[in-house]
């Protein structure tokens, strides 16, 4: 993999945000989820889709604090327009496990 610089790094924007709803998206063509992010007041609500369905339900995303890539242009994903990348790894099975701070921060937070 090549290396980047840190300035290359401070050029992703990635932001902590609070869920603050989220809905099944049964027309996505893989099981994902509708979700929306709070990013505070310089950002605000985004949504995006994910396909979190095997740790995750709507209702446990409520509250979640997660990591978002901000300002990457928006994507249609089927009949749903995404507007930031919510981070996640795979665990040793390949399902997404969603990535946030280990303890509440303020929303909006970018990260260093």
């Amino acid at each position: 993999m090549a290396e980047i610089s840190f300035d290359d790094f401070m050029k992703v924007d990635i932001r902590t945000g609070l869920v603050v709803k989220a809905e099944a998206f049964p027309e996505a063509r893989k099981p994902a989820i509708k979700i929306w992010v709070d990013f505070g007041d310089e950002i605000g609500v985004r949504k995006t889709s994910a396909q979190v369905t095997v740790h995750y339900t709507p209702e446990n995303l409520i509250g979640k604090q997660v990591m978002g890539v901000v300002n990457f242009p928006a994507r249609q994903i089927g009949p749903f327009m995404s507007e930031f990348l919510v981070l996640g790894v795979p665990d040793a099975q390949g399902a997404i496990v969603l990535v946030g701070p280990d303890q509440n921060t303020p929303i909006g937070g970018r990260m260093h």
